[in-house]
C-alpha cells in the first residue's frame, strides 16, 4: 500500500493497513480462505513474518482480538458488522473482541463473487457474496484453534468446544483464550473442509440488539473519513467546473486566486478520460482552496457544451416513446391483447434527473510517486478505480494502492464506472507535481459541485398502456422507456448491455411479476444528452416501480377491486412478493378502515410491493389531506423478506432509512436543467427528508431459510408508489411525475 501506514484506533474500530503492516500482523494466526495458496510445508503461514501470504479475512492477535478484512467498504450500511457477523459466528468469537479493518484493493483475494474479478459494492450483494466465504474461514480458523488445543491437551479433537473466544475441554477443566493458541494454530494444517453450523446452533446471526462495529467511532467521533485524513505536506484541491457539460476552459486569469493566503497553486485538468475539464484551486487548508477557487476568473469554451433544458429533453422523449424502441420484454401478443380492449388505461410517466447528495461530499487523497499511485478514500469500487488509474497513469495496476476508509454515504455514486472524481483527483495531483510540487493532494467538493457538478439519476419518460378484460382481468400491458443508458461507454457495457437493451434501465418491468398473458416492454436510450448518469439508490427500480405499482393500482380501482386483494390474484406464482404483501397488509390493518381524520381532513392509504436485489418488500402509506390541499404521511408499515436476517436492527435501520430515501425523492427530489444549467446548488432548492416529514415506520422481517440478500437499495422502490396510491385513495387523483405536488388541488 505504499510507503504510507495508516493505523486508526488499535482498540477497535476500522483499521487501514499498508501491505507491509499487514504482512507484519501481530505474532498471531492468520487465514485466507477462497482464491490463494494458503499452506506453506502443510502448514498455515504465519502473520509473523515476510513469508505470510496475506490473503486472510480474519486474523486473531495474541491479545485475544479477532481482526475481520472486509472487502466491502463500510458507508453506512452496516457492512462491517454484517461480514464481521457472519466470520464471528462461525469462529464462535467474543463479539467484544472483534474488530474490523478494511481490506487491501486486491481482486485476485477479495474479489466480490458476484462480480466476478472484481472488488467493489454495490448492488446490496455484500452479504449474498460473503455469506459461505466468511463463514468458512471462521470456521477454518475455529478449527484450527481446536486442533492447536487438542495438541497441547492430548485430548482428542471431538471432546473441546468453544464458546465465546474461549476454547475449553470440559472432561479436564481446562481452558485457554483465542490470544493464547493463536501462534499455536498458526502451525496447524488448514482443513481441506469445514463443517457449518445449521441455523439452530446460531448464537450471532439473527441476533437482537447486536451492536454495529462502527457504532462506537461514528458516536465519539474517532471514526476516520476521507475528509478527516491527513499526510504530511499535503494540498487540498477545490475545482472551478464549468456550469454547462463538456465546456473546458479557454482562459484562466488566477492571479486574485494566488493572492489568497494559503494558495500555493493553480492547475487545469483536461484529459480525464470520462471528459470532463477543471480548473484547480491548491491551499493549505480547505478554505483557503475554496476561497481562492472563488477568485478564478475562467472563460469557458462551450462549443460541444451541452445546452438543453429539461423540458427540452422530456419534448425529446415524448417523441421517441411514440417510436418502436428495442425490445426488452416480451410474451404473448400485444396487438391482439391492445386491439379491442374493454378498457384501455394510458399514461406517461415523467421522472427528473435525481443527485445523490451524499452526507460526506465527494472527496480523494492521491500520493504519485515513482512509478507508484497510492489512494485514500471511502473506496467503493477498487478494481474499476485501479484499472483506471493505471491506464491514465501508464503505469501497472499493481502500483495502485486504495487504502480503504470509512466513506460518509454513497447511494451509488462513489461507484462510479468512469472512476470521475478519483480520476480527476489524480490528474490534479499530477499537474500539481508538473509545477513542483511533489505532495499529496486531497480533492475536496464543495455541496455546490456535489448538487450541480454530476453524477445523475438518469431522467426518464414512460409511456404504458394497459388491457382490460370485461371483468377486470389485465390482458395486455405495454411499455415504453425513454432514458440515458447507465451501461454505455462504461467498462459494464459489452459485459451487461444486451441487444441494445441496458437492464439496468428497465429491471423491475422487463422482468414482471404480475401475471399478465401479453406483455411488451421496449427501450430507447439517446446517446446524444450530455449529462453524466450512474445508479442511484436501487438504480432502474426507482421509476419503474412507481409506474408499474401506480399503473397496477389503477387497474385494480378501474375494476371496483381492492388494490391488495387485485394484487394478491396475479401474484400466485410468487410466493415470496405474497409473503411480503400478506404480512404488510396485515400489519397495517388493511381489512380495517382508517380512523377519520379531524374536521376537513381526508385520509387515504396505499399499498405496493417491489423485488429488488433479491429482496422482497411491500410497504403501506397511511397519509392525511388537510383542508388546503397540504398533506402528510402518518405511517410506513414496511415487510422485508431477504432471506436470513443477518443483523435484524440492521434490516430495520436499512429499510427506514430507505423509506425516508424514498420519501425524500417522492416529496422533493429533482435535478432540473435550463439551457444545460443545473438549477439546484445545496439543500436549499434539492432537499432531502427534514425531521418533521419522517413518518412513523414499522419494520417486519418476515422469517426465512434462504440465502440472505440485500438490504441497502430495495427499501427505496415501493415508497413513492405507496405513497401515490395513497394519495389516489384520499382525494381520488393519480399522479404519474414525481416528484409529487406538495399542494394539492382539491375539488
Amino acid at each position: 500500500m505504499g510507503k504510507f501506514e495508516s493505523r486508526f484506533r488499535p482498540e477497535g474500530g476500522i483499521l487501514n493497513l499498508s501491505r507491509r503492516g499487514f504482512l507484519k500482523g501481530t505474532g498471531g494466526l492468520a487465514l485466507g480462505v477462497v482464491f490463494a495458496p494458503l499452506l506453506k510445508g502443510g502448514e498455515a503461514l504465519a502473520a509473523a513474518g515476510d513469508a505470510f501470504v496475506p490473503n486472510a479475512f480474519v486474523r486473531l492477535g495474541t491479545d485475544g482480538s479477532v481482526t475481520v478484512l472486509a472487502k466491502h467498504v463500510e458507508m453506512g450500511q452496516g457492512t462491517y458488522t454484517g461480514l464481521a457477523t457472519l466470520l464471528a459466528e462461525e469462529l464462535d468469537a467474543d463479539w467484544n473482541q472483534v474488530r474490523v479493518e478494511g481490506a487491501p484493493a486486491n481482486a485476485a483475494l477479495y474479489n466480490n463473487l458476484a462480480f466476478g474479478p472484481i472488488q467493489g459494492t454495490g448492488g446490496s450483494n455484500a452479504m449474498a457474496n460473503s455469506w459461505e466465504q466468511m463463514r468458512k474461514a471462521g470456521a477454518s480458523a475455529r478449527a484450527m484453534l481446536v486442533s492447536a488445543a487438542a495438541e497441547r491437551w492430548k485430548v482428542p479433537a471431538s471432546e473441546i468446544g468453544v464458546s465465546q473466544g474461549v476454547v475449553s475441554h470440559a472432561a479436564s477443566g481446562r481452558k485457554a483464550g483465542f490470544g493464547e493458541l493463536a501462534e499455536a494454530a498458526s502451525r496447524q494444517a488448514v482443513p481441506a473442509e469445514v463443517k457449518l453450523k445449521t441455523p439452530d446452533q446460531f448464537v450471532l446471526i439473527g441476533r437482537e440488539r447486536l451492536s454495529r462495529r462502527d457504532s462506537q467511532d461514528k458516536t465519539d467521533g474517532t471514526a476516520v473519513f476521507t475528509q478527516d485524513f491527513k499526510l504530511p505536506g499535503m494540498l487540498v484541491a477545490v475545482v472551478a467546473y464549468p456550469k454547462r457539460f463538456g465546456a473546458v476552459p479557454a482562459k484562466v486569469d488566477s492571479s486574485k486566486a494566488k493572492a489568497v493566503a494559503g494558495v500555493v497553486e493553480v492547475v487545469e485538468f483536461t484529459d480525464t478520460p470520462h471528459g470532463r475539464a477543471g480548473v484547480a484551486v491548491l491551499a493549505t487548508n480547505t478554505w483557503a482552496a475554496r476561497q481562492g477557487r472563488d477568485a478564478l476568473v475562467v472563460e469557458w469554451d462551450e462549443s460541444r457544451a451541452f445546452k438543453l433544458g429539461s423540458a427540452e429533453i422530456f419534448a425529446r422523449y415524448r417523441e421517441a416513446a411514440g417510436k418502436a424502441g428495442a425490445v426488452a420484454g416480451k410474451q404473448g401478443d400485444i396487438g391482439t391483447a391492445m386491439a379491442q380492449p374493454a378498457t384501455l388505461i394510458e399514461a406517461d410517466f415523467e421522472f427528473p434527473y435525481l443527485a445523490h447528495a451524499a452526507m460526506e461530499p465527494m472527496n480523494c487523497l492521491v500520493k504519485i510517486s515513482a512509478g507508484q499511485c497510492d489512494i485514500w478514500n471511502g473506496e467503493q469500487f477498487q478494481t474499476v478505480d485501479q484499472l483506471s488509474i493505471a491506464k491514465y497513469l501508464g503505469i501497472p495496476v499493481e502500483k495502485v494502492s486504495l487504502t480503504q476508509l470509512y466513506a460518509g454515504g454513497s447511494f451509488g455514486r462513489r461507484a462510479n464506472p468512469r472512476s470521475d472524481y478519483v480520476l480527476e483527483a489524480v490528474a490534479i495531483t499530477k499537474a500539481a507535481r508538473a509545477k513542483g510540487h511533489d505532495v499529496p493532494v486531497k480533492l475536496v467538493w464543495t455541496r455546490e459541485d456535489d448538487t450541480h457538478a454530476g453524477f445523475f439519476r438518469p431522467l426518464f419518460l414512460h409511456r404504458a398502456k394497459l388491457a382490460l378484460d370485461a371483468e377486470g382481468n389485465l390482458q395486455g400491458w405495454h411499455q415504453r422507456l425513454v432514458g440515458q443508458s447507465i451501461l454505455k461507454g462504461s467498462p459494464f457495457e459489452g459485459v451487461m448491455a444486451k441487444e441494445g437493451v441496458d437492464p439496468t434501465s428497465v429491471e423491475g418491468v422487463a422482468n414482471l411479476s404480475y401475471a399478465v398473458p401479453n406483455l411488451l416492454v421496449e427501450l430507447h436510450s439517446p446517446d446524444d444528452i450530455g449529462v453524466p448518469v450512474q445508479w442511484w439508490r436501487s438504480v432502474g427500480h426507482t421509476h419503474t416501480a412507481y409506474s408499474v405499482e401506480t399503473l397496477i393500482d389503477q387497474a385494480a380501482t378501474t375494476a371496483g377491486k381492492d388494490p391488495y386483494e387485485y394484487r394478491k390474484a396475479l401474484l400466485g406464482k410468487h410466493p415470496r412478493h405474497l409473503g411480503v404483501l400478506q404480512l404488510a397488509a396485515e400489519k397495517a390493518g388493511w381489512s380495517q378502515p382508517l380512523k377519520a381524520g379531524a374536521e376537513g381532513e381526508k385520509r387515504g392509504r396505499g399499498i405496493a410491493v417491489h423485488e429488488s436485489f433479491g429482496s422482497y418488500v411491500a410497504q403501506v402509506a397511511e397519509i392525511t389531506v388537510k383542508a388546503d390541499g397540504s398533506y402528510r404521511v402518518d405511517r410506513v408499515v414496511c415487510a422485508v423478506d431477504c432471506g436470513v436476517a443477518i443483523n435484524p436492527d440492521v434490516i430495520r435501520a436499512q429499510m427506514e432509512g430507505g423509506i425516508g430515501f424514498g420519501l425524500a425523492a417522492a416529496l422533493h427530489g429533482a435535478i432540473t436543467l435550463k439551457d444545460g444549467v443545473v438549477e439546484q446548488s445545496n439543500f436549499h432548492d434539492f432537499q432531502v427528508l427534514r425531521i418533521n416529514e419522517m413518518p412513523l415506520v414499522e419494520v417486519h422481517i418476515l422469517p426465512s431459510a434462504e440465502a440472505p440478500t440485500g438490504v441497502g437499495e430495495p427499501g427505496v422502490p415501493p415508497l413513492a408508489p405507496a405513497l401515490g396510491n395513497a394519495l389516489h385513495a384520499a382525494v381520488g387523483q393519480r399522479f404519474y411525475s414525481l416528484p409529487l405536488p406538495r399542494q394539492l388541488k382539491l375539488a
